[in-house]
């Protein structure tokens, strides 16, 4: 006869067992993260640990010398690094600033109740679609002093155009009105998304309190469209830190240096044949990326979240 107290014990489940075809389950879905680990091994982290090395070297296509952190004295030593690294952050903060601006306002058009809304979107992003280098020199050609179509058009109303590319004053300027024209379509199409998933209701509750569309923009989409501003701003600013062939195919980096970004003073390097000197330049790019992206990133985030 089995006690009231035996059957009690009896009844009390153990720890359970791990199973073996359980185990094999919760391994499986982190075997679908190795191709990408492996891709992400070979293209990215292997190529960043060489860079840190070549540029503690001297080297060419068939030997090295290790140098220590020579390359990275000789590079801050550069005469033109200071306004470089002026120039590349306006650069990136105004480049970065118009995207931001313009996208959210063609985003708030090209949602609205527009006609040929699908063919003007089409048109704002068209930019995005042609090459940097074929943008590049197209706009050296149209701003001409005299003879582009730009200062041509300005002559007919009577006013005098700069050498827009030529004068140290307009050619960074310049440049960077030329980024926001090919890229703010990029912007908009995030910002056409993000306006988009905002649900209705919000809209329909402003109109019953009266509001017009100043007050659906201020109280409804900019708040909500938040989190389009936020990948606008990344995106647009590690771009613009890292912002070359453009520059590069208009000016030069010029005139003298006064439109050269680290990127530009980079590639010169690499043309005089310092290889590592200038690979010293791209691990020093890096750092400054990371340096401003990271805690950038972590503040809107936060943002984000609060908002």
């Amino acid at each position: 006869m089995v006690t009231q107290q035996e059957a009690g014990r009896r009844t009390v489940p153990g720890p359970a067992l791990p199973r073996p075809h359980a185990r094999r389950n919760a391994a499986y879905p982190y075997g679908l993260y190795l191709p990408a680990a492996v891709v992400y091994l070979v293209i990215f982290l292997v190529p960043t640990a060489m860079a840190f090395y070549f540029a503690l070297t001297r080297w060419t296509l068939f030997d090295s010398t290790f140098v220590g952190l020579d390359n990275f004295r000789d590079f801050f030593a550069e005469q033109n690094l200071r306004a470089g690294f002026a120039n590349t952050l306006v650069y990136a903060v105004l480049t970065s600033g118009l995207k931001v601006v313009f996208g959210l306002l063609l985003g708030v058009l090209l949602t609205s109740r527009l006609r040929l809304r699908g063919f003007l979107r089409s048109v704002v992003f068209f930019p995005v679609l042609v090459s940097t280098v074929a943008v590049g020199i197209t706009f050296s050609a149209l701003l001409r002093p005299d003879t582009g179509l730009v200062d041509k058009t300005l002559a007919v109303v009577g006013i005098d155009g700069p050498d827009w590319l030529g004068d140290a004053g307009t050619a960074l300027l310049s440049v960077a009105l030329v980024d926001v024209w090919k890229g703010v379509g990029l912007a908009t199409v995030i910002y056409i998304a993000g306006i988009m998933s905002i649900p209705r209701d919000y809209y329909q509750a402003v109109a019953v309190d009266g509001g017009g569309a100043w007050h659906r923009f201020r109280h409804v989409t900019l708040p909500l469209s938040w989190p389009a501003t936020y990948s606008v701003i990344i995106l647009s600013l590690i771009g613009g830190l890292r912002s070359f062939d453009l520059i590069w195919t208009m000016t030069r980096g010029g005139p003298g240096f006064t439109s050269d970004t680290i990127a530009s003073i980079i590639y010169k390097q690499y043309q005089a044949g310092f290889f590592g000197l200038s690979t010293a330049g791209n691990v020093i790019l890096f750092v400054v990326v990371t340096a401003v992206v990271v805690p950038l990133n972590r503040f809107l985030a936060k943002r984000q979240v609060t908002s």
